[in-house]
């Protein structure tokens, strides 16, 4: 299996925003700019091939602490948004007991993850932040009374997954076709679930088929 992978953003580059006292001003992103699409394939799958795909009828939700199925407005709008643009592809929607030859998987992920922020290493060399002569304390040296801050994060992501039913039975195991990956601001709201969706299909013109 060979993989291959796009990534569209709303930015050129990372930029890292440090609340507080910068020296200088950083704009914030806009939610759409924050909001990233990856896709990736296997190259040696002929997509026109498939004919037929099938989408489960609620998302799975997957936490550090387990799994569950929901079916919210932003994961309807997610579901609705994969069957136009497969539709539009060429493909045609059955019931999952009609063999089809394409399984489709709606994911959201969230990833927890906790660290710790060095002050010593900031305030010991100002790094980004204001030096005390901008107090008016020229001379003197920034004193924290404590060396670390603990920081939890959760991230959150949409992964779009197709899985090869067509051939499941012959290779003896069902596997991956494309994924595609959103994550950033506002993915979960529905409103925003159409243009993701496009994004991710934009960047797949190999997915494509005719009858």
């Amino acid at each position: 299996m060979k993989i291959t992978q796009l990534i569209t953003a709303g930015i050129t580059g990372l930029t890292l925003l440090i609340a507080g006292c910068t020296k200088e001003p950083i704009n914030q992103l806009s939610a759409e700019e924050s909001r990233i699409y990856t896709s990736s394939y296997d190259s040696t799958i002929h997509f026109s091939d498939y004919k037929t795909f099938s989408i489960a009828d609620s998302v799975t939700v997957i936490d550090n602490s387990g799994n569950a199925k929901t079916l919210t407005a932003s994961d309807a709008a997610y579901i609705d948004a994969v069957k136009k643009y497969m539709i539009q592809r060429g493909y045609v929607q059955v019931a999952n007991d009609q063999t089809p030859d394409i399984g489709i998987n709606i994911n959201r992920i969230y990833q927890t993850a906790t660290g710790l922020v060095d002050y010593t290493d900031y305030y010991g060399n100002y790094g980004g932040y204001f030096d005390p002569y901008y107090w008016g304390y020229g001379g003197y040296g920034y004193y924290v009374p404590y060396n670390y801050g603990i920081y939890q994060i959760t991230e959150g992501l949409v992964s779009i997954d197709m899985f090869d039913l067509k051939n499941a039975a012959t290779k003896g195991k069902i596997n991956l076709m494309w994924n595609g990956l959103a994550r950033g601001t506002g993915i979960f709201n529905s409103s925003n679930a159409d243009a993701g969706v496009q994004t991710l299909f934009s960047q797949s013109p190999y997915l494509t088929t005719v009858q």
